[in-house]
């Protein structure tokens, strides 16, 4: 790793992290731009994970810190995800680059296109009886967040968010909380399938991380509603611009 890649990758980073923030999908940048700097798909897919478990370790931490902790029912929650996830970073890391890329290109049009209509701030908030049969198919559904997860990853904190809306009838705040628990205990595991097949970049992965950390910093201290619109139009030109050259690599 050179230094100028090293910055590229920090700076990239901070502008995952700011956007995490902001508006979310931060991994829809992260992630092809270590594939367009020449690391195979697997490989990147690896790496952008150090990144993704630093960042939400810390975020468990701030929502502990302000009384929304949601063990138990993150717990049930992840241990399908943690399933899913094994049989998802198995998935990616076997597939060759080419569909990879491909598939991950169509992946960040349709994540950014739920990021514009944002369905999930349209769901009404209210108290969900979780009855048996809802707890059985959300348990499903969260196996299934986890292959996805586990496979790509970029743009799951949207689909959680908007599940646990439905069925739980919990606020963003609280969801989110639920999200970034159940994101943090999934990936440790993907992660450990990707340490094991030697497809982590550990240059990349902390310099990433330590990115998002800041970028995520400053975004807290500069939350406005004018920020947030200017960053989801950048974000569009980006992954439109990205995912086009993704196809093509």
């Amino acid at each position: 790793m050179t230094v100028l890649d090293a910055l590229l990758i920090f700076v990239v980073g901070i502008g995952a992290g700011f956007i995490n923030v902001l508006a979310g999908g931060g991994s829809l940048l992260t992630l092809p731009t270590l594939i367009l700097m020449g690391l195979p798909s697997a490989l990147a897919n690896g790496t952008n994970r150090v990144a993704i478990i630093v960042q939400n370790i810390t975020a468990i931490a701030s929502f502990r810190n302000s009384g929304i902790f949601h063990w138990r029912l993150g717990i049930f929650l992840a241990i399908p995800a943690v399933v899913g996830s094994i049989i998802g970073s198995n998935l990616a890391i076997h597939l060759s680059d080419l569909w990879f890329n491909r598939i991950l290109s169509i992946v960040m049009v349709l994540v950014l296109i739920t990021m514009i209509f944002k369905p999930q701030k349209k769901l009404h908030h209210e108290s969900i009886n979780m009855t048996m049969p809802k707890r059985i198919l959300l348990f499903f559904i969260f196996f299934i967040i986890g292959v996805y997860g586990g496979f790509i990853q970029a743009g799951v904190g949207l689909v959680i968010v908007t599940m646990l809306t439905l069925f739980t009838g919990l606020n963003l705040v609280h969801s989110n909380s639920l999200k970034v628990f159940i994101v943090a205990i999934y990936i440790g595991s993907s992660l450990f399938i990707f340490i094991l097949n030697d497809q982590v970049h550990w240059g990349y992965g902390l310099t990433l991380a330590a990115g998002n950390s800041l970028g995520a910093i400053f975004a807290s201290k500069f939350a406005i509603k004018k920020g947030e619109g200017f960053v989801r139009w950048v974000m569009i030109t980006a992954v439109v611009l990205m995912s086009l050259r993704l196809w093509f690599v």
